[in-house]
């Protein structure tokens, strides 16, 4: 029984947050649904703002999803590596944080080749960074706020 409750504390929720990004690469219309809430907001917003510059807009702001997606799932593994109890004094540990992100890479790097063969999706090598860096920038800021709130 404390093997189960340990799965579904941990990495059930890896398992989850992996499955929900798997079933987003998945969408062949992505751009299309995101252009539908992202292009006609920023023309609410800004209703000078050429074309173009929508376009950048939402290009950035999809990239920005990748950004915080990897970040999520990079913290919600390294939780599960470490498997956090109450008043945990340990020492933040790097080991764990490149585990992580090590897995963060993996995951991405599977994720667009599952793109390959998606009908009008592409697999990008770029993404697979952007998706890396912020699974980086999500265990710096996680190792940060330790520093500041004393808990490593």
């Amino acid at each position: 029984m404390p093997r189960l409750k340990t799965f579904l504390k941990y990495w059930l929720p890896v398992a989850l947050w992996m499955i929900l990004i798997f079933s987003a690469s998945g969408d062949g219309q992505s751009y299309k649904h995101s252009s539908r809430i992202i292009v006609p907001l920023l023309h609410w917003l800004f209703p000078w703002m050429s074309q173009e510059s929508v376009e950048t807009l939402h290009y950035l702001a999809r990239k920005g999803g990748h950004l915080s997606e990897y970040a999520v799932l990079a913290l919600l593994l390294w939780r599960a590596i470490r498997q956090p109890q109450k008043a945990d004094t340990r020492p933040w540990r790097w080991p764990e944080a490149r585990l992580a992100l090590a897995i963060v890479f993996l995951y991405s790097a599977s994720d667009e080749l599952h793109q390959v063969f998606v009908p009008l999706r592409t697999g990008q090598v770029s993404d697979v960074c952007i998706d890396t860096l912020g699974g980086a920038a999500g265990l710096l800021l996680l190792w940060l706020l330790g520093k500041i709130f004393k808990r490593w």
